[in-house]
């Protein structure tokens, strides 16, 4: 019988039409339970979670699902279904943290890596004909943990070889996989591994990719589509403060908090991100305004209709100068010196954006992380500030004046002509003396108590 037919009639009334109880253990905002009414034609009966907030956001988007706000151990499965009613399907996200290499060296807590046993008690009392299981790859890795909390890497594994043996003798067809999400039409690189159990006699089968990289064979045989990038995803229109504001600086001109000065290895992401993606980039673009929103268009595609409006015009961007007015040749490469600067002021400013990844740390001997625009953007955590923008700016030499943004006019050019320059890869002193820009893969000078800190 058709599910979609059934979207909102309510869990007891399902149960009498013969539809199996559909189940989201350790429910959070609602993203499984949104892939689950996808693919089946509606929303999951029962959602669970010890956490009232998340909770209220699942039933924001799941209204017609009942939301229980308890621990997953303190409730018994076999009370949920009706009379009757067999459970069809439950999906498990047990907490990941105590799992991921994310968390570093940190103590784990041995109670929050056993969640998934709850699983098991499942099986064991209500039997789902098909189980779902999400959580990070090195879940795969769960085993006992040492007398300091740290995981014993002679017993890796042999954790989740048992659980597994527990389900198989509940004569469950067990299979797991490790998928990364833009391979599926998702803009983003998340990668997390998956578990299948079913115990229906029917077989288990794994999605066909519909995406791939854009110089794939399959991608470029049709039989794919490329991936979706972050560009595609960003909202150019939300401000981007400039890294050499303050705090305050930032909250009063664009409302916002930030924290002032940067981690060090922050500074060394930007100037790597402005390296690789600003000075190195190879692959232009062109920037429409007007009717067209801002869109970006890659330098390879054909250009839309011009139309009679200059408020419509393209302009294509590589790593280059752009003259902000009164100049017949509007552009000027970044590797060739600065055009006259007139007393009209027709003065040149620099846009190249790229993004930079400001959370977690390097592993040792490490690259800064920086991301390409045109890939999917890295997996977004709860805190929702992994990822920051990265536009290239001016550096000045004299009167104090650390550096300035891009897209701001320049100031006086005297005589020597030496005080403008475009900041790639380099550490700059925001305050201090010196005031010197500084090689990126130099030394960052000390970081005193007081104000002298590179940018």
């Amino acid at each position: 019988m058709d599910g979609t037919l059934f979207e909102f009639i309510n869990p007891a009334a399902r149960a009498e039409v013969g539809l199996p109880l559909i189940a989201d253990s350790f429910a959070g905002g609602g993203g499984a339970s949104t892939g689950i009414e996808m693919a089946l034609g509606r929303s999951p009966d029962v959602a669970i979670n010890h956490d009232p907030v998340a909770l209220s956001m699942h039933e924001a988007n799941h209204p017609t699902t009942r939301h229980l706000t308890n621990s997953v151990y303190a409730i018994d499965p076999a009370d949920l279904p009706a009379l009757g009613q067999r459970v069809g399907l439950a999906w498990f996200s047990p907490d990941c943290k105590h799992h991921s290499k994310a968390k570093g060296g940190k103590p784990l807590d041995a109670n929050i890596r056993d969640l998934a046993w709850v699983v098991i008690h499942w099986a064991e009392r209500v039997r789902p004909d098909v189980i779902f299981l999400e959580n990070v790859e090195e879940w795969q890795k769960w085993g006992p943990l040492t007398p300091d909390n740290k995981p014993d890497p002679e017993r890796s594994g042999d954790t989740f070889r048992e659980w597994l043996r527990r389900l198989r003798r509940l004569k469950y067809k067990v299979e797991w996989k490790e998928l990364v999400a833009c391979d599926y039409g998702a803009p983003t690189i998340r990668k997390r591994l998956y578990l299948i159990a079913r115990c229906d006699g029917l077989p288990i089968v794994w999605p066909t990719p519909t995406h791939g990289a854009p110089n794939s064979a399959e991608v470029l045989a049709g039989t794919r589509k490329p991936w979706r990038t972050a560009a595609e995803i960003i909202d150019w229109s939300l401000p981007c403060p400039s890294i050499f504001d303050t705090s305050a600086e930032i909250m009063q001109k664009h409302g916002l908090r930030a924290i002032r000065p940067l981690a060090e290895n922050t500074l060394r992401r930007v100037a790597l991100g402005v390296q690789k993606y600003v000075i190195d980039a190879a692959d232009p673009f062109f920037v429409t305004y007007g009717q067209h929103g801002g869109a970006v268009r890659s330098g390879f595609d054909p250009m839309h209709t011009i139309t009679a409006s200059l408020k419509d015009q393209n302009q294509i961007i590589v790593p280059s100068f752009q003259m902000m007015r009164n100049s017949k040749s509007p552009t000027s490469p970044a590797d060739k010196p600065l055009r006259t600067i007139t007393a009209g002021g027709a003065h040149p400013f620099m846009v190249a954006p790229s993004l930079v990844q400001v959370g977690y740390g390097e592993a040792p001997n490490q690259a800064p992380r920086v991301l390409d625009l045109h890939k999917p953007l890295g997996t977004v955590v709860a805190g929702g500030s992994k990822h920051a923008l990265v536009a290239a700016f001016l550096a000045q030499h004299n009167t104090g004046v650390i550096g300035r943004r891009a897209d701001a006019p320049l100031s006086t050019v005297t005589t020597r002509g030496t005080q403008q320059n475009v900041v790639a890869a380099h550490m700059v002193n925001m305050h201090g003396t010196g005031r010197s820009a500084r090689d990126a893969r130099d030394p960052v000078t000390s970081i005193c108590a007081g104000e002298t800190t590179p940018g």
